[in-house]
């Protein structure tokens, strides 16, 4: 009886490479070790000499020993599935993944291979199954590794890449986010690319709750510009969401660092303006200037209008400034007082301006509860004041944006 090393296929890396490296001394589970003096010479000799010619990366030579073993009569299951050991090195030394996975899987329903080695094979089909772009295929025998008790990471992020090149974007979510809470449930933080493929499927998907929710984590793991650009927008065209958030909006972008351009500053200046926040559209046409946006171009002129106009209001304000303040304080409404509060901490005056503004507060009489307790949280920020600012953002309700701005700026601040 013939005795030979046989080459076999085993998983490298993160499991998703392929090589060949030696398996057992004659090349077959330990398990079937008492079997190999069942190969008889006229399928040994030709699988040895396969062997030899596989080492010398002589493939055809090597294809034409196992027809020949192949061509013997009578031919145990254990000769035939030896012979399909062979048939796979030399496939998958050939580069032939389909050759070689159709290989593997005969071996596996051989019935002569079980334990680890069934595991490698099952990963290795699964591996050159979504190599071949077979994404179908690549679901089925991933699921089988998992469910044969194959435990590497890597395998997981096939599968769920798996889904989604196959279009099944909500399976390829609902696995990705399984995966980000158990990571997250472990104290560990997800991986940038995880958040992503999630958010991607969740734009597949239609699933605009999950995408913002999404890519809230982003924000919070990976703090980056376009991050938040997204996560603005999203809120910004979200059915529902009130024009007369728009300061607001601009605030949070001025903010995060995604407030950039000249339009952007110009249009959130005269919106300050126009709500008697002088202060605060001195402020933004100041940090306009600073940065280089505004005062070049072919808009220099019409920006510097503005700046005037907003020294000059300045001017104005500081004649008037105060002399309304005791009627706003007797008034049953506390509209005016708001107004006159938050006109103070737009200059500033955050002594003055907070306490006139917790006061409209407690007058319970306003219109907009919701964007005032959202404008006193900001005044809190404003001053330094991050814990009272976080504890009063937690406290906005609403349906029409107000909610979700305080959401997001806490998450700014940094106190989720």
């Amino acid at each position: 009886m013939t005795r030979f090393r046989l080459l076999y296929v085993g998983l490298v890396g993160a499991g998703l490479g392929l090589s060949l490296v030696p398996h057992s001394p004659l090349g077959i589970p330990a398990a079937h070790a008492e079997e190999t003096d069942k190969l008889r010479p006229e399928v040994g000799k030709p699988l040895q000499k396969a062997q030899d010619f596989v080492k010398q990366h002589k493939l055809a030579e090597a294809t034409a020993q196992v027809h020949e073993a192949e061509n013997a009569k009578n031919k145990t299951a254990y000769e035939s599935f030896v012979i399909e050991q062979v048939r796979g090195s030399i496939a998958q030394a050939s580069g032939d993944l389909a050759g070689a996975a159709k290989s593997y899987e005969a071996q596996l329903a051989s019935g002569h291979v079980s334990g680890a080695e069934q595991i490698k094979l099952v990963m290795a089909v699964a591996s050159m199954s979504y190599q071949t772009k077979d994404y179908p295929k690549a679901i089925t025998w991933i699921q089988r590794y998992f469910k044969d008790g194959g435990t590497d990471p890597a395998m997981r992020t096939l599968l769920i890449q798996s889904y989604y090149l196959s279009g099944d974007y909500a399976s390829a979510g609902k696995a990705q986010n399984e995966q980000i809470l158990a990571e997250e449930k472990a104290g560990q933080k997800p991986a940038e690319d995880q958040l992503q493929l999630l958010a991607a499927c969740q734009t597949q998907a239609k699933d605009n709750t999950g995408f913002a929710s999404t890519m809230e984590k982003l924000v919070i793991y990976y703090p980056k510009k376009d991050y938040w650009a997204q996560l603005i927008h999203g809120l910004q065209v979200k059915p529902g969401f009130s024009d007369r958030l728009t300061l607001d909006l601009d605030r949070l972008q001025l903010a995060v660092g995604t407030l950039s351009t000249p339009a952007q500053y110009m249009d959130m200046a005269q919106i300050s303006l126009q709500a008697g926040l002088t202060g605060e559209a001195k402020a933004i046409v100041d940090k306009g200037y600073a940065a280089g946006v505004l005062g070049t171009g072919a808009e220099a002129a019409r920006q510097q209008r503005l700046k005037d106009l907003v020294n000059r209001t300045m001017a104005d304000d500081q004649q008037s400034l105060g002399k309304g303040d005791a009627e706003a304080l007797a008034a049953k409404d506390g509209q005016a007082l708001l107004d006159i509060g938050a006109k103070y901490v737009s200059y500033g005056k955050f002594d003055k301006g907070i306490p006139d503004m917790e006061q409209a507060i407690r007058k319970d009489a306003l219109k907009r509860p919701e964007d005032a307790k959202l404008h006193l949280g900001l005044a809190y920020l404003a001053a330094g004041q991050k814990a009272k600012a976080v504890q009063m953002l937690k406290t906005v309700g609403g349906t029409d944006g107000t909610a979700e701005l305080a959401r997001l700026w806490i998450l700014q601040i940094g106190k989720v």
